[in-house]
């Protein structure tokens, strides 16, 4: 295993690199905090209590969104697009004669990338809004620990589903298409547009049962203590969707290699 800690420090190190890039995103997540707090003032003033959540619980939900967006990889993550790239190119080949698998190779990249971005674009913007409205916060110890193991299994599963659309090159030749299609679900399903608790009947339904829901709106709803079945059932939610999707990853991988040739063989 240390050889993928090292491949995530290393990765930290490689997106900290990129300073006024993150800092810039930061401060446009900041700015996009501030509107989205405007239109759900006005959404909340119309219809309190909408969705069982308080104004409180709302202006604390668009300012863990803002800073989740980048960390979880909601518009996708420049780790699984590289990897799709390489797919594409044929670069892939080279990361197959590595003595590491090949999904722990890319998954401790991007565990990198996301602790980084979670560190100042998840945490500045979320200062911001703290400094300027009334925002709920944990409120004992377990519930603090239980938000850090919703995050991460957050970015998991948001990284197993981006793992599986990135390797998708090897049976379509271009996943660019299938990582647009990705990312519109994750826009809709994963409670960045509108928390998914309104959504109204089935439709509400059907998204809170998606791997997206896992990524951001469980871990926020966790934070909020919101969960209708508690913590437990809304970290066993996303333990479900990491196995799932885990050994959907191992399997793609273990046919996607079966494809490539190298050299006659």
């Amino acid at each position: 295993m240390g050889v993928y800690w090292a491949i995530a420090a290393r990765s930290f190190r490689r997106f900290s690199t990129y300073r006024i890039a993150t800092w810039s995103g930061a401060f446009t997540n900041t700015v996009f905090g501030f509107i989205f707090c405007g239109v759900y003032l006005t959404l909340w003033d119309a219809r309190p209590g909408l969705g069982g959540y308080d104004v409180s619980d709302a202006l604390t939900f668009v300012w863990l969104q803002q800073g989740l967006l980048l960390p979880v990889g909601i518009f996708g993550a420049s780790t699984t697009t590289e990897l799709g790239d390489r797919v594409r190119t044929g670069e892939i080949a080279v990361d197959l004669y590595r003595p590491a698998h090949l999904m722990l190779w890319w998954l401790s990249i991007d565990a990198g990338r996301a602790a980084f971005q979670l560190l100042v674009r998840g945490g500045a913007p979320l200062l911001v809004g703290a400094l300027v409205f009334d925002l709920r916060f944990p409120s004992s110890v377990r519930q603090w620990l239980a938000v850090v193991v919703a995050i991460v299994l957050g970015i998991t599963v948001s990284f197993g589903v981006r793992y599986l659309v990135a390797l998708s090159g090897f049976w379509i030749t271009d996943s660019r298409g299938m990582e647009n299609l990705a990312m519109a679900l994750s826009l809709f399903f994963s409670g960045s547009t509108l928390p998914l608790v309104l959504f109204p009947g089935w439709i509400g339904e059907v998204a809170r049962a998606t791997p997206w829901a896992a990524t951001l709106q469980v871990p926020i709803d966790v934070w909020l203590g919101r969960n209708p079945g508690g913590i437990s059932a809304a970290l066993g939610f996303q333990l479900g969707w990491v196995l799932v999707l885990a050994l959907a990853g191992w399997l793609a991988t273990y046919l996607a290699t079966r494809r490539v040739v190298i050299a006659g063989g």
